[in-house]
């Protein structure tokens, strides 16, 4: 049940990739020059609170996870973070490869 959830979550997390990748397209065609909204600035216009709170969080608890990792996932195009998450959901959702034999356990 709870690779079915992993899944279902992941394959939503992949189709809102490719929506912000088509987003991106087509703003950049009608600019005539690339265009990429950052995940930082897409998380922001959703909900401004909780990538606030999250901040002193993160580096109250692990200022290293903040600093180098948090800030390149945020400035990463948000179909690139949304694109990874949804692929890590997915292959931890997988089903199992059927067994051959006996011996194999």
């Amino acid at each position: 049940m709870i690779r079915f959830a992993f899944r279902f979550v992941g394959l939503w997390i992949l189709a809102a990739a490719f929506i912000f990748l088509v987003y991106d397209g087509t703003r950049s065609i009608a600019a005539g020059v690339v265009l990429i909204k950052p995940f930082g600035e897409t998380w922001n216009d959703i909900h401004a609170g909780s990538l606030q709170a999250l901040q002193p969080i993160m580096e109250r608890h692990s200022p290293w996870l903040w600093d180098p990792a948090m800030l390149k996932a945020l400035t990463s195009p948000t179909w690139l973070v949304l694109g990874v998450i949804g692929m890590i959901l997915v292959l931890l959702g997988r089903k199992r490869k059927p067994l051959i034999g006996f011996a194999r356990r």
